[in-house]
């Protein structure tokens, strides 16, 4: 505790105390070897005042006052002070009695270690937050959230990708030979995600993510096959990787999406190339068969999707292959971390469930489910304008007659 204080220099008299304390073991040599001392003259120097009997009580009387009852009482509430007031005494004694608390502290921190730090393991830890949390009532200052997080950074050592990826179950991914019309689009508005996952063939054979910002300039009359779209690299990780590696590599910046694949046998890291896949995970176009790619720049690829749909023939792509005992199992992202180390679910506007693994729905979803939808077609909206002009119509006409 006196460490705590003289790093954060909260209590001025720490700092003149920690040094001496450091020494705890020629100090409790020192104080023992006096005690004991004082304890042994004390009885024999009242023996001549008075008579044996009342020297045993009067000194019986002196060491239980004045050395233990008193001297705890008061340096429970006011120890660092007086302490610090009465250091020059101890050093004194530490002096007087060197010859022979120095060996005797040295043997006994050669046989029990020094001592100087008292580290806590992490259930202790937990167990320290939570008593000076608000709601333990014992005066602590810590809140509830405060208490939570700490406690989540310290559980999420122990946590692995697993535990926090979203099943491919319950994933919505787009494949990569569909094309983005009006019905599409409006099932990727629903969902409200900014990264859906691209598959080639089959969900779980994912070829790389596709990011929302990247459709605007999309002609949904057209029906844009989603090959023609920029599509990101996602990096694989296996299933047992702890999420303060998730974490680290996120922050990285090549990617906050990963898919979750089974671990191989005899392996239980993340991938070696996870990292460098990380790192290099720019926006890239899939390559046909026997072609070369053609305009890097993203700028470039958005601009080629004018092209009417007619002009896109259906192609195979060459994607990279999975091992034969890898599996797909789901997907995690940075959110997926992030609520594993606040203890609770990040809900936003357009979440349908609330904990995907226990299919709990958002109260608000049924508000969602009865909106229209949020992307027409363009007869629908011609029509819903002439209904409306009508009404507004018909409404003038009854207004002016009325005044009539």
């Amino acid at each position: 505790m006196l460490h705590v204080l003289d790093i954060l220099f909260l209590v001025h008299t720490a700092a003149i105390i920690y040094p001496v304390v450091k020494k705890q073991h020629q100090l409790l040599v020192t104080l023992l070897l006096c005690n004991a001392a004082a304890m042994e003259a004390l009885p024999l120097f009242l023996d001549k005042m008075v008579h044996p009997v009342m020297a045993v009580v009067l000194s019986v009387t002196f060491v239980l006052l004045f050395g233990e009852v008193i001297p705890q009482a008061v340096c429970s509430h006011h120890g660092l002070a007086i302490g610090a007031s009465m250091i020059w005494l101890v050093k004194l004694l530490m002096m007087v009695c060197y010859v022979v608390a120095y060996p005797l502290g040295k043997v006994l921190d050669w046989m029990l270690g020094d001592g100087t730090s008292a580290l806590f393991r992490r259930a202790q830890l937990k167990a320290l937050v939570s008593i000076h949390s608000r709601e333990a009532g014992k005066g602590g200052e810590l809140t509830h959230d405060e208490t939570t997080i700490i406690s989540g950074a310290l559980d999420l050592t122990g946590k692995i990708a697993k535990e926090a990826m979203t099943p491919i179950e319950s994933m919505f991914s787009l494949d990569v030979n569909s094309r983005l019309d009006r019905d599409v689009m409006n099932q990727i508005l629903r969902r409200g995600h900014s990264r859906i996952p691209v598959y080639s063939g089959s969900p779980k054979n994912i070829i790389g993510l596709l990011l929302i910002k990247n459709l605007l300039l999309i002609n949904l009359d057209e029906g844009v096959p989603v090959s023609a779209v920029a599509i990101r690299r996602m990096p694989r990780v296996y299933e047992d990787v702890p999420l303060y590696d998730m974490l680290n590599e996120f922050q990285k910046g090549g990617s906050h999406m990963a898919v979750v694949v089974s671990k191989k046998p005899m392996r239980s890291i993340v991938d070696a190339n996870i990292g460098e896949r990380m790192r290099e995970a720019k926006e890239v176009s899939l390559t046909p068969k026997g072609e070369k790619k053609e305009g890097s720049q993203t700028w470039n690829k958005l601009m080629e999707l004018k092209r009417p749909a007619s002009e896109t023939k259906e192609r195979k792509w060459v994607v990279d292959s999975w091992e034969d005992n890898e599996e797909v199992v789901g997907i995690i992202t940075l959110e997926d971390v992030i609520e594993e180390l606040l203890q609770e679910e990040i809900v936003d506007e357009t979440d349908e469930y609330v904990d995907v693994h226990r299919k709990i729905r958002v109260s608000m979803m049924a508000a969602i489910d009865k909106s229209p939808e949020l992307v027409e077609d363009d007869g629908q909206e011609k029509l819903n304008r002439q209904e409306s002009s009508s009404s507004a119509t018909s409404s003038l006409a009854v207004s002016t007659s009325a005044q009539l």
